[in-house]
């Protein structure tokens, strides 16, 4: 991975840096934060919500103070490949910017649209090649993120310590989001939808005896909440199948990051708690 930039901040050092990636055919792109010392450490990595790059999280979300304490590495990758010869669409929801962190199987989005092989395969091999890491991990995410982080988590067991979201995408097969991503990326087959659900995955068991507790945060004054976001389908999933889920409603907060900064430390209390037992 080439560095771009590089800042200190909070005692450690933040770097953008960008690299030829073999699973989308593009250049990504990706910020880390790691902490002061030789470590080794543990990596949290934070998937973005729909039409974000990995600056987002990296400057509005204030959560490097925490990371830094608590001796935690940050990684925020980008949310989709971009470039000349990528597919997109003149919507917000669908194309770059709006990977939905799944595989593409359908033309014309399957040659670049690889975010589940490159987080789960790629990112993370990098990342335990080239930065003092534990090679221990947990994950968290907002909206279409938290939908990744949650979904990424319960299909791939054994990689993630712990998961967490705010203001996920709960359950993709039944909201308009959802339901427009993986028709495009997946095609018409529900089925193979039902595979990137995360409500219907925590519902048929994936999370047993794997995570003993799912952090969600949800903003109550969040625009998206009703017809979009949808958490009660979550903790629905979560009773039916016994699995610890902790919603959190959060009175007055919105979808912004101003709601992510509030609680940030929270999640990266709870994940390092995890990560270091």
């Amino acid at each position: 991975m080439e560095t771009v930039k590089t800042q200190v901040v909070h005692g450690g050092t933040l770097r953008y840096l960008k690299h030829d990636s073999a699973a989308t055919g593009t250049l990504m792109t990706l910020s880390v934060f790691t902490p002061a010392g030789e470590g080794p450490f543990p990596v949290l990595i934070w998937l973005s919500g729909l039409t974000c790059t990995e600056d987002n999280f990296t400057t509005k979300a204030g959560a490097y103070k925490a990371a830094a304490e608590q001796g935690v590495i940050i990684v925020a990758p980008d949310t989709s490949p971009r470039g000349e010869g990528v597919a997109d669409d003149p919507a917000y929801d669908l194309g770059q910017g709006a990977g939905f962190y799944v595989d593409a199987a359908q033309a014309p989005w399957a040659p670049h649209f690889r975010m589940e092989t490159y987080v789960t395969d790629e990112l993370i091999a990098l990342i335990d090649a080239e930065f003092p890491t534990t090679k221990t991990r947990s994950i968290f995410g907002h909206s279409m993120g938290g939908h990744g982080a949650l979904t990424l988590a319960l299909r791939h067991p054994g990689l993630f310590k712990s998961v967490s979201a705010f203001a996920p995408i709960s359950s993709p097969t039944r909201c308009p989001w959802g339901e427009k991503a993986f028709s495009a990326y997946l095609g018409d087959d529900r089925a193979e939808w039902a595979r990137h659900d995360a409500a219907l995955l925590i519902e048929g068991g994936a999370a047993a005896g794997r995570f003993d507790d799912i952090l969600v945060d949800q903003g109550e004054a969040d625009s998206f909440l009703v017809d979009q976001l949808k958490p009660e389908l979550l903790v629905a999933a979560a009773k039916a199948a016994g699995q610890r889920l902790t919603l959190r409603m959060q009175p007055g907060y919105d979808h912004s990051y101003f709601f992510m900064a509030s609680f940030v430390d929270d999640h990266v209390a709870f994940h390092a708690t995890r990560l270091k037992a």
